[in-house]
């Protein structure tokens, strides 16, 4: 299984760093995950809808041009359905049996994801109702991958 992880945003701190850089050492014998980041459309701190909406878009294109057409497309966003991690497995699991290979996790900048990035998701995952900041939402993700696999393999680590 292929697993990209596309986020808007580079990750500046050292400790998500090495967390993110742990769990991608510990997924290495599951599955190829390769993080893509892309950069976040420069803004003043106060936008007007309209000009929201402009970023989400300019950020929302960066994001599509990484997905290739045969990519299984999940959309990380507050509105979307959430899963436990059983949930989130049994998913994947599906997806892997279903010749679904290719699948990319999007996680938007700031502003969360434009309309044309939701549009093109097979479906969108919510971990919260609470918001997160997005780098470090690419570390409970990774770290919810990763218990995925070794819930699917019924190995020790999921409590």
């Amino acid at each position: 299984m292929n697993i990209h992880i596309i986020s808007i945003g580079k990750i500046k701190e050292k400790y998500l760093k090495q967390g993110m850089n742990e769990y991608l050492k510990r997924l290495s014998p599951y599955a190829k995950v390769d993080i893509i980041e892309l950069p976040d459309e420069k803004a003043p701190e106060s936008l007007s809808e309209q000009e929201m909406e402009q970023v989400k878009e300019k950020e929302g294109e960066r994001i599509l041009a990484k997905i290739s057409p045969d990519t299984y497309v999940i959309a990380l966003a507050i509105e979307g359905t959430m899963k436990s991690s059983e949930q989130l497995a049994e998913s994947l699991d599906k997806l892997a049996t279903y010749g679904k290979s290719k699948i990319a996790f999007v996680i938007g900048g700031s502003l969360g994801l434009s309309q044309t990035v939701m549009s093109r998701a097979n479906e969108s995952l919510s971990f919260s109702k609470m918001t997160f900041p997005h780098q470090l939402m690419r570390l409970i993700l990774l770290e919810q991958i990763y218990r995925a696999f070794k819930i699917n393999r019924g190995e020790p680590y999921h409590k």
